[in-house]
This record gives C-alpha cells, structure tokens and sequence, in this order.
C-alpha cells in the first residue's frame, strides 16, 4: 500500500533524508523511531505530497505521488500530533464535515455515531463542541474520520505525544483494530514502549537515514532500546 523507492529529500543540498526504501502493507503498523530531525517527519510528508522529493518515488497503492496526487490521497488518512478540528462544531458535526469532504456526503447521522463510537468516543461526548474536547479525544475523532475515509493507509505523527498513560494505550488498541482491519499504518514516533507494544516492524532513523529494520516481536523492551540507543551514538 505505501511504497519508498530511493526516496530523497534536500533542503538547500542537505539531506533531510536519503535514499529511503520501506514498504508498508495491509494489516502492518510501521513504526519510525529517531529524534527530532531523523526524517520521520520528512517520510510522511512526502507520501502526502506536502512536500516534493528530490529524487526517488513515494508509492500509494501503486501509483506515484508526485504524478497522482489526487487519486492517491483519496487512499489516505493523516492524523498529527495535533489533529486540527473546528472546535465550534461538535465531534458529530467535524466527522459528518470531514467525510463529505472526502466523498462520503451520504452518512445519516446513526452512521456517524457508529463511526465515533468505533473510535473509542464515549457516546455523551458525540455532540459535545470539541473546544471542550481533551487531545486524547481529538486524536478518536481523528480515527473517527480515517474509518469514514475508507482509508486503505493511515499516516501518524507522533500520535501519542502528550497524551497520558491510559489515552496513550486506548490508542494503542485502535491502532490494533484497524490493523485488524487491514489498513496500513506507517507511524513517526518517539515513543519505543509504544512501537514495542504495536509494531509489526519497526525503522530506526537517524540523519535522514534508515540505519535498522527489526521486528520488535522478536526483541524485548530493553533490546530495542539498547539497538536505539547504539544507533545514536554511532
């Protein structure tokens, strides 16, 4: 479902990142681990086409980015740090909103709540204005609208960054479902406890570079950070 080949991206000739090739396809959660500058970010960027690669290819269900940029959104979902809603509205109002724009104008409003309530949204809060919302709620609303989507990829940004404990692994358990479901999931993220507990793969950037490819099922809390942390201070 999304597909880097040789993926470079230079600001001014330096590299933000180099050379990049990853797959992530249905059912896998990816999870890029570095620190700020890594090319995470840069990663996710460039599969929405927010910004143009230098060279290389970004792949959404096979077709280029750069050459279909249109058509290949229509397969995505992004939900960032700070998931932007319209806090005049309700989490009902935002959702019924978001999936017109994308095509979706023929919801009735059972269906909508269907949608939040898979999510993970308590129902009281469903017509709750969400300038009341906490960011762990955003974020369900922001789930809310990838399932409205259809999305067959979902790309996060530091999704759980900020969010407590118990939001933190309510996330998680989103995230396992729509795995479940089958969406491909390619998510930038800090948090190693977080990737341990729902990566099928796991990525270590450093500089713009793909430094590893693990498979956290295979290595303990205190292995992966061990390998992230050698990858580091190399």
């Amino acid at each position: 479902m999304l597909k880097a080949e040789a993926l470079s991206k230079h600001y001014n000739g330096t590299p933000a990142l180099s050379d990049l090739d990853l797959e992530v396809n249905p059912g896998d959660i990816y999870c890029l681990l570095g620190a700020n500058g890594a090319g995470k970010s840069t990663t996710i960027r460039l599969f929405l086409n927010f910004i143009s690669a230098t060279s290389g290819r970004a792949l959404v269900n096979g077709m280029e980015v750069s050459a279909e940029p249109l058509e290949t959104k229509k397969y995505l979902a992004y939900i960032p740090e700070q998931v932007m809603l319209y806090p005049h509205l309700t989490g009902a109002e935002n959702l019924e909103y978001f999936a017109a724009l994308s095509g979706h104008d023929d919801y009735d409003r059972g269906r909508i709540e269907e949608f939040l309530t898979r999510s993970g949204l308590q129902k009281d809060a469903h017509h709750e204005r969400v300038g009341t919302y906490s960011k762990g709620m955003r974020q369900k609303v922001g789930i809310a609208v990838a399932l409205a989507k259809q999305a067959g990829a979902l790309l996060l940004d530091e999704p759980t960054s900020g969010l407590d404990p118990e939001a933190s692994n309510e996330f998680s358990l989103l995230l396992r479902q729509l795995r479940d479901d089958g969406v491909a999931i390619l998510m930038a993220t800090h948090d190693l406890f977080r990737a341990k507990e729902v990566g099928s793969r796991v990525g270590i950037m450093r500089r713009g570079v793909l430094r590893a490819e693990l498979d956290p099922a295979e290595l303990g809390h205190a292995d992966l950070e061990r390998i992230y942390l050698e990858h580091m201070h190399d």
